[in-house]
């Protein structure tokens, strides 16, 4: 494959992506939570291709992104307890896991053999206007290699995937930083995977409490692998004090740091951040990076869990 190619936010550039979409081919794009790596849901050579790119197992089930709420009713089972959550958060950083409709035409490829499908309406303006203007159902993980960090910005994507796509439509930093909060609902309502949208938000919304899923449950949406989100260096993880040679990743009020997520303790800036500041004390070199302490309340559920996984055990 040649280079990717790289498209500017304009109508001009939305208008290339949307054929290279509505082609087969795949086009890495900005949603509010990460880059996405986008292909038509619906052909089986364009998934798999998203596979082959990222070097994804294949039992790894994907999310597919939709323009509004009306095309996603076309692709799964819907619910009046599905509606409650979609009119409160869509569009927005939430994932739905609901069953697939039967004839759903879409590439067996996304649910990885299961009879559930995971469906998103992101925010992103620019996201929205692709999916608008490609008029085809869009599978799209996070946009860099299999296992590795996830892109906030388009040269993250290039960083792992330049030359393996066929391009990627830069839309600057992406706010939230964190991938979607994936909610099952094709049983009892169930936290898939933490995200901006949190655990005690849905209990609100529902009226009734959210179970979690553990992770030695069976693999049921994406970003369930034990280890994930990983930086090349090793991630050491509460850490009460820097040792040599590590770069050093704050949370807080602190005087000697290499980078801190939010000085001031704020858990929607420190979400933001974290990829990005992984991404850059990664290119230090750095065998290590350590990481300071952050809450486990609230958004930092969904922060912890990107942590633990990027300094998972390595395969």
């Amino acid at each position: 494959m040649t280079d990717t190619l790289r498209l500017k936010a304009s109508p001009r550039g939305l208008a290339r992506a949307a054929t290279v979409l509505q082609g087969g081919g795949l086009v890495a794009f900005p949603t509010e939570t990460v880059y996405g790596l986008g292909g038509d849901a619906s052909n089986d050579r364009a998934v798999a291709r998203i596979y082959e790119a990222k070097g994804r197992p294949s039992f790894n089930p994907l999310i597919v992104h939709f323009s509004d709420l009306a095309t996603v009713q076309a692709y799964v089972h819907w619910s009046d307890m599905a509606q409650r959550v979609a009119d409160a958060l869509w569009p927005g950083p939430l994932t739905l896991v609901l069953p697939l409709r039967e004839g759903a035409r879409l590439s067996k490829l996304v649910t990885a053999g299961l009879d559930t499908l995971a469906v998103r309406v992101p925010a992103n303006p620019v996201a929205r206007a692709l999916l608008r203007a490609a008029g085809v159902p869009v599978a799209a993980p996070s946009a860099n290699r299999s296992g590795r960090i996830s892109p906030t910005r388009a040269a993250h994507v290039l960083e792992t995937l330049d030359g393996r796509i066929d391009a990627v439509l830069d839309g600057g930093a992406c706010d939230v930083g964190l991938e979607s909060t994936i909610l099952g609902l094709a049983g009892k309502p169930t936290l898939l995977r933490p995200g901006r949208v949190t655990c005690e938000q849905l209990t609100d919304l529902l009226g009734r409490p959210v179970a979690q899923r553990k992770d030695s449950e069976q693999i049921s949406a994406p970003g369930q692998l034990g280890s994930h989100y990983a930086p090349s260096a090793l991630v050491r993880l509460n850490a009460a004090e820097w040792e040599p040679d590590e770069a050093r990743l704050a949370f807080g009020p602190v005087e000697s740091c290499d980078l801190n997520l939010s000085p001031t303790g704020d858990l929607v800036e420190a979400a933001a951040n974290l990829f990005e500041y992984l991404y850059r004390l990664d290119a230090t070199g750095a065998p290590r990076i350590a990481v300071m302490p952050v809450p486990h309340v609230g958004l930092g559920v969904a922060i912890n869990d990107r942590l633990s996984r990027a300094a998972a055990p390595r395969n």
